[in-house]
Order: structure tokens, then sequence, then C-alpha cells
């Protein structure tokens, strides 16, 4: 169902931290023009626990005005069950065309409890859901054996798998076959995963190098395995970027020496300063300045 390049976006605000409807149309825009396959909204990257419900629903809806007939997702990251099934219901009413859903960041869930909750949330919205499977940055691991138990439900269609153990792509395959779209969440292991089998990438430098990240995609569908390996390597600085625990506002500094947008994030976050600022600009200019240039496709 989800396939290709789907940008976790970054949520734009105003210099008083209001949500920036005309920052993020243009910026949704930029990677809809690039090629993306669709765009997932509120996550980790886009800030979602930062945001009121009533805020998330309004950046899904510049998302769904952005991607048009392709899909835009809203995340689902609640500390309780009652409050992500609100926001699932909510979602399928905005026209969210699917869900990316995951376990609660707050309470870490078992087994069971990871079950049930993902049950709940699916038939909430009553949408497709991509289940996040991200034990690194919220401690709830959602195994193959999980994956196995909610196959039942065909709401249930893809996984982001950010496990951080590249392992884990081959081991869904060959416990479930093609049952569930995976898609990788992990930008430094993009091309080993698309290469052993992922479908689609849910991606973060994206927002700020969206032709190269489409390019990837597009030459590993092709089998131009050279090719994208060429890219893929002169890209990982960039892509070590993402998997930090600031990773949102190293983007986001990305982006405004990419595409020239702006860095703010809801606090406690607060803007990248002194060396560490120092430090990440020199990776993203020097990328910059040796971008490499993009075959045809």
């Amino acid at each position: 169902m989800w396939k290709g390049i789907m940008p976790a976006v970054t949520t734009k605000f105003t210099e008083d931290l209001a949500l920036d409807p005309k920052e993020m149309e243009r910026c949704y825009a930029l990677m809809m023009e690039a090629g993306c396959h669709g765009l997932v909204a509120c996550g980790t990257l886009g800030e979602g626990n930062m945001l009121s419900q009533d805020e998330r629903i309004e950046v899904l809806k510049l998302c769904k005005a952005a991607t048009g007939k392709k899909p835009a997702l809203l995340t689902i990251s609640e500390p309780g069950e009652r409050e992500a099934c609100a926001l699932a219901k909510k979602a399928a009413k905005a026209g969210a065309d699917g869900l990316m859903v995951v376990p609660s960041p707050i309470y870490h869930t078992n087994p069971s409890e990871t079950v049930a909750t993902l049950r709940a949330i699916a038939a909430a919205g009553d949408l497709p859901v991509m289940i996040y499977s991200n034990r690194v940055g919220y401690r709830v691991d959602v195994t193959p054996e999980i994956m196995e138990e909610l196959a039942n439900d065909a709401r249930f269609v893809a996984i982001k798998e950010s496990s951080d153990d590249i392992r884990r792509t081959t081991e869904i395959f060959n416990r479930l076959g093609s049952r569930y779209d995976v898609l990788t969440g992990v930008d430094n292991l993009a091309f080993e995963a698309l290469t052993a089998g992922a479908v689609g990438w849910v991606a973060g430098l994206v927002l700020a190098f969206p032709h190269e990240t489409v390019a990837i995609y597009e030459l590993i569908q092709q089998k131009r395995y050279d090719e994208a390996l060429q890219i893929y390597r002169w890209f990982r600085p960039l892509l070590d970027l993402d998997v930090s625990t600031y990773l949102v506002q190293q983007i986001k500094l990305a982006e405004v020496l990419a595409i020239q947008s702006n860095d703010r994030v809801r606090r406690p976050r607060l803007p990248l300063e002194g060396e560490h600022r120092a430090r990440v600009e020199r990776v993203v200019r020097t990328a910059i300045a040796s971008r490499p240039e993009i075959p045809a496709l």
C-alpha cells in the first residue's frame, strides 16, 4: 500500500512559536515536487508530542493538501490509549489516508499491552496503520512475534522498522513473508534496508535534500546499485544527523542551510548553539559544496 520516500515532515513555527502554515505549505510542496511518495505528519521529527491534538490535525490537513492523491499519514503517539483513540478518530474525520502508530511513549507496555493498545487505536480510526517499531527511541519493541499476532487485522498494513538492527528487516520477511509493507525509519541504514527488501523509507534528511533521497530510492528500484551507493556514501554524514537525541534541531538546521527555512522548535527543545551548532553547520555546508550530480532516472 505504501512505498517509496515518505518524509517525516517537520512542523514549522512563527517567531512566537505558533504554527506557520505558509512555511509548511512551501516546504511540503518541495518534497512533492522532488518526487516523494507521501508525507507523514507529527512524528518525533514533527514534534508531535509538543502539539495539541487540534494543531496536529491542522498539520495533517496541510500535508494532505500537498500530497493530493498520494498518502498523508498522521502519527499517533499518545501516553494513554483513550487519548490515542480520540486522535485516531479525529484523523479519520480530517481525511488522513492512514496512521503511523507508536506504542505509549511514557508507559512502556509489555507485549500483551502493546497488542491490545495497537488493536484499539486501529479500530478507533478504522484506517490503514503503519506500526512504528522503535525500541531505541520508545523502549517498546514491536517484535516480529507481535506483528504476527496482529496480522489477522487487515488494518495493519505496514511496519516502520526502526530497531537499529538491519537484521530485523530480514527477520520480518522470514517470519511473515509479504504480509506487511516494510519501510525503514533509520536514515543511515536506508541503503542497507532497501537492498534487503524494504519497500520504502520514512525519511528525515529528505527535508533538506529531497532530490538526492528520491534518487537513491529510484536507483535501487532500477537495480542501479552502484549509482545509488555513490550518492548514499556522500549522504551518509548528513544521514547520521537523524540518529541523535537532537535530530529535530539538527535536521531543522539542515533545512535552514539547504532550503532557507528556519530552525524554530517548541520548548523544552532549544535551537542548537555553540560548537554543536558549528559542527552540524560544517557537515551540512560540506555536503552542499560537494553535492553529487543526480543521474537520469
